[in-house]
């Protein structure tokens, strides 16, 4: 029997671009930890409908996301995309560069929490986010995003189920921890408006009042 998400993905044509962003992670031997294709597809729709012009992507992987971002955006829309590893960096800037949106991304090489302070002292604003790297800092992640968004902006932050671990009492780990923390923000924090979609492995929304 099919999983809900199974079924709702077997409705897409596949999108060759993405697949070959997919293919090019595993070619690469990295552990593809890429945004769900359901997820894709929504960061897609909410770039678009809330006619965001800049995005800050804290994790970029080989790319996946990025492509996903980019697609909701217009032609003028920017990506500041930060990532630790420089050669994860190189893949994503080459994915991007053929999905034809080279022109619309700038990546931020290095611990995201040292990009983050650079851009916040630089008075950088933006209208979208999305968090999708180490575990450990999401809840420092989320308190940056929130100092450098504009108002009415979105913040999506990806797998706030880590697999099932964080509904798992037995499981405490540091990055256990640090997503229980960063979910109760999401939900309690009065300066947000969110929600939490627990299909894949779970996805956080939220809009800066």
């Amino acid at each position: 029997m099919l999983t809900p998400e199974q079924y709702s993905d077997d409705l897409y044509e596949k999108d060759e671009v993405l697949e070959a962003v997919t293919r090019s992670i595993q070619d690469h031997g990295i552990n593809d930890v890429s945004i769900a294709p359901g997820y894709g597809r929504l960061l897609t729709l909410l770039v678009r409908s809330s006619g965001a012009h800049s995005v800050l992507e804290i994790g970029a992987l080989g790319g996946y996301s990025g492509v996903c971002l980019a697609k909701g955006l217009k032609d003028d829309g920017k990506i500041v995309s930060l990532e630790i590893s420089e050669d994860n960096a190189k893949l994503a800037k080459s994915n991007m560069e053929n999905a034809g949106y080279g022109g619309m991304v700038q990546y931020m090489i290095g611990p995201a929490l040292d990009s983050l302070e650079v851009l916040k002292s630089e008075g950088a604003v933006f209208d979208f986010f999305f968090i999708d790297a180490d575990k450990e800092n999401y809840p420092h992640y989320l308190e940056y995003a929130i100092s450098l968004a504009a108002p009415g902006a979105l913040i999506a932050g990806d797998n706030f189920l880590l697999r099932g671990r964080t509904l798992n009492t037995d499981k405490n780990g540091p990055s256990v921890q640090a997503i229980r923390k960063f979910n109760e923000m999401i939900a309690r924090d009065e300066r947000l408006i969110s929600t939490m979609l627990p299909a894949y492995d779970g996805l956080a929304l939220a809009m800066v009042k």
